[in-house]
């Protein structure tokens, strides 16, 4: 691991996996097109997913000599945003972020056997078990069925990229729909990308024509605290309520995820039980933890039996 992220070394040539920036003498693996995981320029080679580069150009990064597909390189389903991948070679399985149960048109990560695993355990805490998907469906459905029968319209906030599609395809059927500006421009690539998304109005144009007196309605927009000008302006002017999704809606112990009037923790990562059955299914010899609850989560595998250790600067070179 270096200053510009994780480094491996393979026929002589560098590996950089999510790197901060991409460079120009290695292949730089691109996971998916969060903004945490995307470099901030380019450099040398870039392999990721079709999917990923498209919605990488869209959020206003251009990959330069983008590949999707490379010898011994496996590009393998993580779970976590439409085109996101865990990256396999050389026995060392590197998730990216990644999710293993279905949620609406995502589908659940595949797991390869690799004898060195490097994954992310942003919920690596034993409080952070989530709930099954059909009862987050029939949780919120019950949530805003009550809100129409008093006339209030519905904010469901989730991340633009990722936790917005999934809201969206979950409770599409809500009308009459619209959408914030940001999260429509998204909707409408993942539909040129072929997933089956209800499509709706923008709320400038909602709002400039009037239908937003009309009450009740849903609206999907990004994540955003009460104090945003955005909700707060829906708020006033049109008494609407917040239904936000976070993992972080789980525990009690991190505020931010509860800004909201109701707080759902859906996730697009891999609650605790679900990193350990990850890693047990992998059948590592060596694991590394990175992102989130890395000493936490490396020393319950270690309990467990598991040779396991946090991603440190040089750790991963003195195993591989």
């Amino acid at each position: 691991m270096t200053k510009n992220g994780i480094v491996c070394q393979r026929d002589g040539r560098h590996v950089y996996l999510d790197p901060k920036n991409a460079v120009s003498e290695g292949i730089n693996f691109i996971s998916h097109a969060h903004s945490d995981h995307l470099p901030s320029q380019n450099g040398g080679t870039i392999l990721s997913s079709i999917e990923t580069n498209k919605i990488a150009n869209l959020r206003g990064f251009i990959m330069e000599n983008f590949i999707d597909s490379m010898d011994d390189f496996s590009l393998i389903n993580s779970g976590h945003i439409l085109g996101a991948k865990g990256l396999l070679f050389d026995d060392v399985f590197y998730t990216g972020d990644i999710c293993t149960r279905d949620r609406a048109f995502l589908k659940a990560a595949a797991i390869p056997k690799c004898k060195t695993l490097i994954t992310e355990c942003t919920f690596g805490l034993p409080e952070f078990i989530f709930p099954k998907i059909n009862e987050i469906k029939i949780m919120v459905n019950e949530i805003i069925s009550e809100l129409y029968s008093k006339g209030k319209p519905v904010i469901l906030l989730g991340y633009q990229l990722g936790k917005a599609q999934t809201i969206s395809s979950l409770f599409g059927h809500w009308k009459p729909l619209y959408y914030h500006d940001s999260v429509k421009k998204m909707n409408d690539l993942h539909r040129k990308l072929g997933v089956s998304l209800e499509d709706g109005m923008g709320h400038t144009e909602a709002e400039s024509a009037g239908l937003l007196d009309k009450k009740p309605w849903i609206m999907i927009a990004p994540m955003m605290s009460q104090k945003n000008q955005f909700i707060k302006h829906m708020k006033e002017k049109f008494d609407a309520v917040t239904i936000g999704f976070s993992g972080w809606a789980k525990s009690t112990r991190f505020a931010f995820g509860r800004r909201s009037d109701y707080s759902i923790p859906l996730s697009d990562h891999c609650d605790f039980n679900e990193l350990v059955d990850l890693v047990n299914k992998t059948g590592a010899e060596k694991v590394y933890t990175i992102h989130g609850f890395v000493e936490e989560f490396a020393l319950h595998l270690q309990k467990m039996g598991i040779d396991a250790q946090p991603l440190r600067e040089q750790s991963l070179d003195d195993y591989i």
